[in-house]
């Protein structure tokens, strides 16, 4: 996030007016994430209630906007310099130790995963405040994003301090001041606030670095299917029926996302007359999105675990909830990457009512076979729209 008008430093990309490329770097840093999806993912898994729903969705997206700052930092700043690429492997480090200390969060580890999560927050954005004279253009807006990261980590840290029933309010405040904040412009008494209008970016690398970022969820869901039938006794037909049909459940998903091109969304951010707010919604979009994927990948280790039991309770609810979330959001970003809503979306989400209904009369197997069943024709309609709309 940045002014129009910016000055020459050291540490900024060099712009030519092709798109910037994702670096070495940048995807040595994803890798990190594997692990933090797959920490979360088991948490959900191991607790399926509201209250482990609600708990889960804040790791989530503290997770998600670990990620989203550090992807804006990098679409600026160069990270093949040596400082950037310092900062980076520092928030590695941090982001790993956040992983690690993720399924004890709401119990005996809350202050650790609060105080690295805040230091790697802060520690970032007050890494490119240091770097930047008060006079460039760019560092107004980084000293309010330093603000409001510090606020956030004032609720981070005093619920990590706080007994596990306060906790879950106060990370709730520190997930709001990191998520909402960007939508007002980062606003603080005394330093004003900045414009989106003014957010100019390369809309091809974040566009790419979302993208990326998708392909890393997705591999949870193959990890999931494949880890399942490592820790198989036999490989039954019911298992093997299980594993075709997550295993499709994944591919659709990945047809679903990939079918909108890179080159529709980076045109929907350099076109717009805001193209800082396209990219924001962007991140605001995936953050929604990938979370779907998640949740469908803890439905894959309840169906690989017993496929062929009735699909009853919060089972159902799981499988039906991550496709569901999943088709709405993914809607929603083709509004925003491709100027339409898809109909297909809104239609596949309305039939997966039938497995939710049905579930309590079906297996697991049954139910997931009809789930991927409706994503597959999501995409088949998707893909017969786009070729009538050719010809």
């Amino acid at each position: 996030m940045s002014t129009n008008v910016v000055g020459f430093h050291p540490l900024l990309r060099r712009r030519d007016g092709r798109h910037a490329p994702v670096t070495n770097e940048e995807l040595f840093f994803d890798l990190v994430y594997v692990f933090a999806i797959t920490q979360i993912s088991h948490g959900l898994l191991h607790h399926l209630t509201p209250i482990g729903a609600l708990q889960t969705a804040i790791l989530w997206f503290a997770a998600w906007l670990g990620w989203q700052y550090a992807a804006w930092v990098t679409n600026w700043f160069d990270p093949r310099t040596p400082a950037i690429r310092g900062l980076i492997f520092a928030t590695m480090a941090l982001a790993l130790l956040v992983g690690a200390s993720a399924p004890e969060a709401w119990a005996e580890r809350g202050l650790e995963f609060a105080l690295c999560y805040a230091g790697m927050q802060v520690g970032r954005a007050a890494f490119i405040v240091f770097q930047l004279p008060a006079s460039h253009p760019l560092a107004p807006n980084y000293r309010r994003i330093l603000g409001w990261m510090c606020i956030a980590a004032c609720f981070w840290i005093a619920g990590g301090l706080a007994a596990p029933a306060w906790r879950l309010s106060l990370w709730s405040i520190a997930v709001l001041c990191e998520y909402v904040s960007p939508m007002f412009g980062f606003p603080l008494p005394g330093l004003g606030r900045s414009r989106t209008r003014d957010w100019t970016i390369d809309g091809g690398h974040l566009v790419e670095r979302c993208q990326l970022f998708t392909i890393v969820a997705l591999g949870e869901t193959i990890m999931a299917s494949g880890l399942s039938m490592a820790e198989a006794k036999t490989w039954s037909l019911p298992v093997l029926g299980a594993f075709a049909v997550s295993f499709l459940c994944t591919i659709a998903m990945w047809w679903l996302y990939f079918g909108t091109s890179v080159e529709d969304a980076e045109r929907a951010i350099t076109r717009s007359d805001d193209p800082g707010r396209i990219g924001a919604y962007f991140h605001y979009i995936h953050a929604v999105l990938i979370s779907g994927i998640i949740v469908t990948a803890v439905g894959t280790d309840l169906l690989l675990e017993n496929p062929m039991e009735p699909a009853e309770g919060s089972h159902t609810v799981v499988m039906i909830a991550g496709p569901a979330i999943y088709l709405l959001a993914s809607a929603v970003y083709k509004r925003v990457a491709c100027g339409r809503f898809p109909r297909s979306h809104f239609l596949g989400t309305a039939l997966l009512a039938i497995p939710a209904l049905a579930g309590p009369h079906l297996s697991m197997l049954a139910v997931a076979a009809l789930v991927t069943l409706v994503l597959l024709s999501v995409g088949a309609g998707e893909k017969a729209g786009r070729e009538r709309s050719l010809l």
